[in-house]
């Protein structure tokens, strides 16, 4: 702790804590009727030269005007307030010190009275006798009290311990209402204890000790203060349970909990007992100066305790704060907690200082008014903390759906887990900014219950609830509504795997599903809130018509996309051919369609430029095949080889169920320069024409070649040249025969390791049945 830096902050927080008591002194002291001295008002107003030429223009107007001497009772008015900011609280800071001063002079009076033993001759006939009766008799009170009191704590110990486990291993509810559930029966027991005690001191003090069945006042005064401190100290005890971890509100250690516990205990104690007690008594008995003195000296003692504690433990809880926010997910209450971990100790050192300064100058009524500051601060503080782990441990888990309904709803799920956690920031900042009015109104800066009763707080609590409410609803209907229309494009509910023109529209709709309900949400808010929406839709209505001139193109492709998507000319997944581009359609809007080609790139075509839509993916397919052979082979034993080529793809289990018919065979359709070509077709079902169409050219040139079959293919012809005389050189040339099998292999033998034709195909030669090209469907 550097001293350099700390003194200063110190000082600083000494200085607010002044100037906040000097306000209410300056009024208490306006309420009285006292004034300020005239002749020293008179001369600060002589001195400021506006306020002096005010006087003269008042004093002026007063003798002009005789009927207006009844406004000059309103002059003290002008001369309060024309006092300067730093004057007034220059006069509360010295009136505040000087009832100091005269603490400490009265203490060391009554003190130095007591050494020279003068003090019961100014003050009254000091009995000894009397007061030494008086003293044993209080303490028999004290004992018996204290004594019942551990006793019956003693006894209640297993029924804690039992309380404490059950919250920290049962189960059937979350962790934060066992906690909370625990935490209120232990202080029902505790306050029960605290009471049997108090019952059990009035007994002892009125009929065995008290004179004939009397209460005295001393053990009146001692029983009243051990029956509101030990109660206070049972609300510490809900919050730093150091020996039963289940009754511990707050989340820390059992070590931190018991030295805070103790310090909290001790503090209370000394000042309660001593105020409450010691010094009533003192007063009763041996005199009213030495009582106040010891009560100034108890809290000055108390104050200087307080603050060694606090500067003792600064950087360890900043530490332990700083721990804490980097586990927060919230980035305001991150910072939040960041800010107070650097100045925490401030706010203590203040708090404190003004509960002194407070029970110096207002012995009377300040303590209880710090007390019940100081207890309903705690309890909003707890609660808020309470309710916000409360939410997390029941909403803010993630959410698991049932196996069944994430099947038929798979993106419900992860909707909600979405949402969730934005909820719960909101709620939290709700949490956050309540608490807040709470303190501010427990300390009297802020009035929570008038501000509620105006007509501008129940407005804004309305407005807040409605629009809430609006929200929720909104959210609701979004989830119902998405989530039928993924329902409905769900294969696993019942209709099967839906249609692609289901799936476009159902995409589309959803998309203008959020789009309409975005708005009308914005909408409905803006005028619960009080905004006339009025001039924003007729604004809206002229933009939009602005927007329609400006972009012709724009409406063109809006108005196409619409009748593409009434006539059903295309949907997702299908292969069609648009404004040039062929390819599968992979996402479509209202205004436009994306297409990826067989290379893979991606085109987005608007609809304002589409004249013509191929699809290839509607009711069947057809491959239409066109082979050539040589002029010399037969017309006929080339179509019973295609014929007998498409048996063949028949009996193929890949493609058998793609074919819807038997084989077209059209015939010649062209004698073409080198070859006779004929025409077939297959009818396929939509998407598989090419592949089926590369199988069966595959097939068709196996056919071929074992039927010797020529399919034509360009001639080369070889010129050697002649000489002048048209003689050409002689070419050796030697033509050598070679029989070829159905593969192609010279001989007729299969190579080693494969079989032939005849029997099974060599599955190398089959194409690879992951690959598909073109535009194959799965």
């Amino acid at each position: 702790m550097n001293p350099k830096r700390t003194l200063p902050l110190i000082l600083g927080w000494l200085l607010l804590a002044l100037m906040a008591f000097a306000m209410p002194a300056q009024a208490q002291q306006e309420q009285s009727g006292e004034a300020p001295p005239a002749y020293s008002t008179l001369a600060d107003m002589l001195e400021n030269d506006q306020t002096r030429q005010q006087l003269i223009d008042q004093l002026r107007s007063l003798a002009d005007d005789p009927a207006s001497a009844d406004t000059a009772a309103d002059a003290p008015d002008l001369i309060r307030l024309e006092l300067s900011l730093p004057r007034q609280l220059a006069q509360a800071t010295s009136r505040i010190a000087g009832d100091v001063g005269d603490q400490f002079e009265n203490l060391l009076g009554a003190v130095s009275s007591l050494v020279t033993g003068g003090l019961a001759s100014q003050d009254s006939v000091f009995d000894m006798a009397a007061f030494s009766t008086a003293a044993i008799n209080l303490g028999l009170v004290i004992l018996t009290t204290f004594v019942l009191f551990a006793v019956v704590r003693r006894l209640a110990k297993p029924l804690f311990t039992r309380i404490s486990q059950w919250s920290l291993n049962g189960t059937g509810l979350t962790p934060v209402l066992r906690l909370v559930i625990c935490v209120a029966v232990a202080a029902l027991i505790d306050v029960m204890i605290v009471a049997l005690s108090y019952v059990g001191g009035n007994l002892t003090a009125t009929f065995a000790i008290g004179e004939t069945g009397e209460l005295t006042t001393q053990a009146s005064l001692f029983l009243n203060a051990f029956l509101v401190i030990e109660l206070i100290k049972a609300a510490i005890r809900m919050l730093f349970s150091s020996r039963y971890e289940g009754l511990r509100l707050l989340p820390i250690t059992a070590e931190e909990a018991s030295y805070w516990n103790r310090f909290l205990a001790r503090l209370i104690g000394t000042v309660g007992y001593g105020l409450m007690a010691v010094v009533p008594l003192i007063s009763a008995n041996v005199s009213p100066t030495l009582g106040q003195s010891i009560g100034t000296l108890i809290m000055f003692a108390a104050f200087i305790y307080a603050v060694v504690v606090v500067l003792t433990n600064r950087q360890r809880l900043r530490d332990a704060l700083n721990v804490r926010a980097q586990q927060t997910t919230m980035a305001a209450s991150r910072v939040s907690l960041q800010l107070f971990a650097r100045t925490w100790h401030l706010f203590a050192l203040a708090y404190f200082l003004m509960v002194l300064i407070l029970t110096l100058t207002r012995p009377v009524d300040a303590l209880p008014f710090v007390l019940f500051a100081t207890l309903k601060t705690l309890a909003a503080v707890i609660i808020g903390m309470l309710v916000s782990s409360l939410l997390t441990q029941t909403i803010g888990r993630r959410i698991r759906l049932s196996d069944d309904l994430r099947r038929k709803l798979p993106l419900l799920e992860p909707r909600l887990n979405s949402y969730v956690p934005n909820a719960l920031r909101v709620i939290r900042t709700l949490i956050l900014i309540v608490v807040v009015m709470v303190v501010l109104d427990a300390w009297g800066a802020f009035n929570l219950a008038g501000w509620y009763a105006s007509e501008a707080g129940r407005g804004l609590v309305g407005k807040l609830i409605s629009v809430a409410v609006i929200l929720v609803v909104a959210i609701a209907v979004w989830l119902g509504l998405a989530s039928l229309i993924e329902h409905k494009l769900n294969p696993d509910t019942g209709k099967g795997e839906p249609s692609s023109r289901a799936k476009t529209l159902l995409s589309l709709f959803r998309n203008a599903l959020a789009i309409a309900l975005i708005t009308m949400t914005v909408m409905i808010v803006l005028a619960e809130i009080g905004i006339n929406i009025g001039p924003l839709i007729a604004g809206a209505g002229v933009l939009g018509l602005a927007i329609g001139f400006g972009s012709q193109k724009l409406v063109q492709d809006i108005i196409t996309g619409v009748f593409i998507q009434i006539e059903n000319a295309m949907n997702t997944g299908d292969v069609v051919t648009v404004g040039n581009v062929t390819g599968t359609a992979e996402k479509l809007s209202i205004r436009s369609v994306g297409i990826r080609d067989l290379n893979g790139t991606y085109h987005l075509v608007p609809f304002s430029s589409v004249d013509t839509v191929s699809n290839y993916m509607r009711e069947f397919a057809y491959h239409v095949g066109e082979y050539g052979i040589a002029y010399r082979e037969s017309i006929d034993e080339a179509i019973v080889a295609l014929r007998e080529a498409f048996d063949e793809l028949s009996q193929d289990d890949e493609h058998k169920m793609n074919l819807l018919a038997p084989l077209e065979v059209a015939g010649v359709i062209a004698l073409a320069d080198s070859s006779v070509n004929i025409r077939v077709r297959i009818k396929t079902t939509p998407g598989t024409q090419w592949s089926t169409g590369r199988a069966y050219n595959r097939l068709v040139k196996l056919h071929f070649d074992a039927k010797g079959i020529e399919i034509p293919f360009p001639h080369t012809t070889l010129y050697f040249g002649v000489g002048k005389e048209a003689e050409a050189p002689p070419a050796n040339l030697r033509v050598m025969q070679q029989r070829f099998d159905i593969n192609g292999r010279p001989g007729g033998q299969p190579a080693s390791g494969e079989q032939s034709r005849e029997g099974e195909d060599d599955p190398r030669s089959r194409p690879n049945p992951a690959y598909q090209g073109d535009f194959d469907e799965d």
